[in-house]
């Protein structure tokens, strides 16, 4: 029975290793600026490759979805949920939400098992 589980533990999605990778994407990109209009469709455009990419390089067996939201902070509300179905034990997903005095990023990860 415990040789059933070793496995399962190492293709469970790390969602805390996802987190960290996807907040350090963020910091390089957004980190040192003030909201921009004109300049929102690239940062999020940069985020979600970078992020893409660094995912990737972790060498797991995934498909990664991700997906950024970036707004201005103007005192207004801002409310997302998601909702998937597929399998606990391997797949998974995490939410990143950073911000600065004049904006705020919101960045999903979904990751699908691919079965080897």
């Amino acid at each position: 029975m415990e040789e059933n589980s070793a496995p399962q533990d190492e293709a469970a999605f790390n969602a805390d290793e996802a987190s960290s990778t996807v907040k350090e994407c963020i910091d390089v990109i957004l980190s040192e600026v003030d909201y921009d209009q004109g300049k929102v469709n690239q940062w999020m455009a940069s985020v979600v490759e970078q992020a893409l990419t660094r995912l990737v390089k972790l060498g797991k067996a995934y498909k990664y979805i991700v997906s950024c939201t970036v707004m201005q902070k103007s005192g207004s509300g801002l409310h997302t949920a998601s909702s998937c179905f597929w399998d606990n034990n391997t797949d998974g997903n995490c939410t990143v939400r950073w911000e600065n005095r004049t904006m705020c990023c919101i960045v999903n990860v979904f990751a699908v098992a691919i079965p080897l």
